[in-house]
Order: structure tokens, then C-alpha cells, then sequence
């Protein structure tokens, strides 16, 4: 961007990035023709406004691309059109395809009433020579910053949205379902049972209370938490991926504690059954969370998710 003599801001023509192959992530998107690949494998061509938008935030990674410099970028002055509609719509086309989101964003971030920003390091080829676009961004508040972190520190714990695989939205819906009717029927059963594993919790503990008021406690707030996920998955809530994630660090205590329920059959089924059910259970919560980062994705394989 630059100015004139009268003061007015005009566009400052942008190298060509045409003939540049750019890496960012998983991903390699070739501005020429569009084609964007993820791990090697071919994606969705990327064509038109929302080709334009991504050249050219890849050409300016950790810099505020302002919306009025977007909009001289894909409009003559003299156009007249709804161009926040078009650039908002040419800017999800966008998150779409990288499977990425406003909220949890990892490569295009909304800087409020001013623009976006790329913010995962840009590899640029052209040529055959590469080098990296700008300077690694500083993470602002509230960003997410996994994709400028290195994979092997990111990988250590928990996954992200780009090292799972595809899979289709019945896949997820049924898996994620099954979960929670898992879940329920843990909390149904305590509760109708009351009556038999209260004296099966003075047996095991030396405070036996204030174990069965916690399980009482959990179990009541369990279930409409439960209900909520399985309808939100059954009626294919679009929210969902979302909103789990934003629940997770407050249901990941909850599924732990009750990854120990198979303890009050302990007596029926044996102490090594019971330890293998609850090491099992124990993984259970990272498995939602996986889904959920599935069901985000490729949002048009995993369909209202």
C-alpha cells in the first residue's frame, strides 16, 4: 500500500506469487493453479477471491492485512458490491479448506474491525529456491499458537486438527454417540444403585461420604452434560466441535473420576478386569477430543460437523 499526491491510499502492485509453491503446516498450496495439497495428498483446488486472499496473507505471514487492503486487492476502486459479505464468505471458502476455525484459529486469525493475519510460518519456493516469508509471528492474546510450534513439541501430548485422519461424519457421529450413552448408563445405574454401592464405598475407603457425594454430585451434572452432547451429535449441531472443546478441560476431570466405576464391580469381576476397564476408560476423553478435532477437519466429509 502506498499514497498518492492527493493523499488518497492506492495499491502497490504485490510480487508475482504465481509461480511460488508455498509451505505452511501439513500443507503446500501452489499459486499458480490453486492446487493445495495436505501431507502430500491432493485437496480441494483453491480457486478464485479466496486463492487471491490466501497469496497473498501467505505473502505477509505475522503481518495485519487490513480489510480495505483485501478489498483494492479483489476490487477495482470503482466496483460496487457487498465486499464484506464477499470477503467473509471468501475467507471461510478459506478455513474451510484448511480445516481451520475463527475461534481455534491455526493459520488465519481475525484481528478484530481491522483484518486477518497468517500466523504459522510460510516456506516460499520459487524457482527452486526457498526461503521463509517475513519473520515468525508473535502469538497475540487468545490466538491459538500450536502452528508455530514445533510438530515434535506439539505431538508430545495431545493431537491437532491436521494430524488425524479424514473420516466420514456417520464414523464420527456414531462413535461420539456411543460414548455418551457409555457415560449415561455409568451415571443411571450408580444412582439406582445407591442403595448397594454405598455400603460397597465403606467397605473400600475410610471416608466413605465424602466419596459418595462426590459420585452423587458427578453424576448429576453428568447427565445433562451427556444428553446435551448426544443430541447436539444426533441432530448434527454444527457448533458442536467447538463448544466440546471449549468443555473439555472441565469434562476431562469428570471422565477420569468416573473411569474408575468399574472398581464397584470389583467383586463380580476381579481386580485385573477392573484395572484394565479403568485403563481403558482413561483414554476415553482424548478419544472424544480427537473425534470433535475430526468432526473440524474436513468439514465437508464430516458434513453438519
Amino acid at each position: 500500500m502506498g499514497s498518492n499526491m492527493m493523499g488518497e491510499q492506492v495499491a502497490v502492485p504485490e510480487p508475482n506469487n504465481q509461480k511460488s509453491i508455498f509451505r505452511f503446516g501439513l500443507y503446500e498450496l501452489d499459486g499458480g493453479t490453486g492446487e493445495l495439497r495436505k501431507d502430500g495428498k491432493p485437496r480441494p483446488r483453491v480457486q478464485g477471491q479466496p486463492l487471491e486472499v490466501l497469496t497473498h496473507l501467505l505473502a505477509h505471514p505475522g503481518d495485519v492485512v487490513t480489510r480495505e487492503e483485501l478489498r483494492l486487492l479483489l476490487w477495482p476502486a470503482d466496483t460496487f458490491v457487498d465486499y464484506d459479505h464477499s470477503l467473509n464468505t471468501a475467507v471461510n471458502k478459506l478455513r474451510d479448506a484448511l480445516g481451520d476455525s475463527a475461534e481455534n484459529p491455526r493459520f488465519i486469525q481475525t484481528i478484530p474491525r481491522r483484518g486477518y493475519r497468517f500466523i504459522a510460518p510460510v516456506e516460499v519456493v520459487t524457482n527452486g529456491a526457498s526461503r521463509f516469508a517475513g519473520s515468525e509471528p508473535e502469538p497475540s492474546f487468545g490466538a491459538e499458537t500450536s502452528a508455530i510450534v514445533p510438530s515434535e513439541i506439539r505431538n508430545f501430548a495431545l493431537s491437532e486438527a491436521d494430524d488425524l485422519p479424514d473420516a466420514p461424519r456417520g464414523v464420527i457421529q456414531f462413535l461420539f454417540s456411543l460414548i455418551q450413552v457409555m457415560y449415561l448408563f455409568f451415571y443411571v445405574i450408580s444412582l439406582a444403585l445407591l442403595n448397594w454401592v454405598e455400603p460397597l464405598l465403606s467397605q473400600a475407603v475410610q471416608h466413605p461420604k465424602w466419596l459418595f457425594a462426590l459420585l452423587l454430585v458427578t453424576a448429576l451434572i453428568g447427565i445433562p452434560v451427556r444428553l446435551y452432547l448426544l443430541s447436539a451429535t444426533i441432530f448434527g449441531y454444527r457448533g458442536l466441535p467447538v463448544k466440546f472443546l471449549r468443555l473439555f478441560p472441565f469434562v476431562l476431570p469428570l471422565d477420569e473420576l468416573w473411569a474408575l466405576a468399574p472398581f464397584l464391580l470389583v467383586d463380580q469381576i476381579g481386580v485385573g478386569l477392573a484395572l484394565a476397564a479403568t485403563a481403558a476408560l482413561l483414554y476415553v476423553p482424548f478419544s472424544q477430543r480427537s473425534l470433535m478435532l475430526m468432526g473440524k477437519v474436513n468439514p465437508k466429509r464430516a458434513g453438519n460437523f
